[in-house]
């Protein structure tokens, strides 16, 4: 386990250590498994971008929505399928983060993505919108966790 990461979810802190020890294209191959996997919106949510969170800094449109449901967040995104490694990223993120507390996701650290190794797949631009994407889950779960108290 990367010193970076010891912080993690146990749930995101096991998608990390899948990257880890994947390589090269595997990494990218990883992703693209997550963006296949994203499910829909719920019907609830589908359609409703207005209430969403739009990740302005990706190049891709990104929209978040979470949920605070008996102390623990849950993600949904809207990523285009046009948008793989966004999506695919977009996903693990929900993956690894829903049915998180709001201070476990506040202390994950803006760089843990470099333990899984994805800047070895995906351009700078791509590791921007990343950190944007994060940046966004955290001011959620702030907010949530504010209107909570």
């Amino acid at each position: 386990m990367s010193e970076t990461t010891n912080s993690l979810p146990a749930k995101l802190q096991e998608i990390v250590d899948e990257f880890e020890w994947a390589e090269g294209r595997d990494k990218l191959e990883l992703l693209l498994d997550y963006a296949a996997q994203m499910p829909p919106l719920p019907e609830w949510l589908a359609g409703q971008h207005d209430s969403m969170e739009q990740v302005h800094e990706c190049m891709s449109p990104v929209f978040v929505h979470g949920e605070l449901v008996d102390g623990r967040l849950q993600w949904y995104f809207d990523v285009p399928p046009e948008s793989p490694t966004v999506r695919g990223y977009a996903a693990l993120m929900a993956a690894g983060l829903s049915g998180a507390t709001p201070d476990e996701v506040l202390s994950v650290p803006a760089d843990f993505w470099q333990a899984m190794g994805l800047q070895e797949v995906v351009t700078y631009q791509r590791i921007r919108g990343i950190a944007a994407i994060l940046a966004h889950m955290k001011r959620l779960a702030l907010e949530a966790e504010q209107s909570a108290a």
